[in-house]
């Protein structure tokens, strides 16, 4: 059974690797897109949204991705990941996520994903059942959606 969560932002944290970095001497911009699809992964199976997902034939697929890069990331850096759910639609969700450095707490990204619920079998989407919307404790940050204002707050 899924359980819902008390507080509705994820993190996680992980090192840059240093095939990450591309001929500008920084985190190439198509790792934050891995990065944000990994850690969509990470918090819905850390909420047990993976198993009942799978039950009922049905899947999460990227609409489409938003990211505003803010500062450069580099090898070694430590690199602290906030996702979290921001909405529910009929057959979509918006997750959002920023991405901080560890050692100066330095904002580097910031972006959202739409993600589709699909029926496995035939790619349709599908209504998000509430067993997997009730999973999630929605949260609101607009500073993360790329059709608000973009407010950056960068701490020096």
């Amino acid at each position: 059974m899924p359980r819902t969560e008390s507080n509705p932002i994820f993190k996680y944290s992980f090192t840059v690797p240093t095939e990450a970095v591309d001929q500008n001497g920084h985190v190439n911009n198509v790792y934050y897109v891995q990065w944000m699809q990994d850690v969509a992964v990470r918090h819905y199976d850390h909420l047990g949204g993976t198993k009942p997902t799978l039950a009922i034939g049905a899947t999460w697929v990227v609409r489409e991705h938003h990211i505003r890069y803010l500062n450069p990331a580099f090898a070694g850096d430590e690199i602290e990941v906030h996702t979290w759910v921001a909405n529910f639609r009929r057959v979509r969700s918006l997750r959002c996520y920023k991405f901080y450095r560890k050692s100066d707490n330095t904002l580097l990204a910031k972006g959202d994903t739409d993600w589709v619920f699909v029926d496995i079998k035939n790619g349709q989407p599908m209504a998000i059942p509430e067993k997997i919307s009730k999973i999630f404790t929605l949260y609101s940050d607009t500073e993360s959606h790329p059709n608000d204002e973009f407010i950056v707050r960068e701490n020096k």
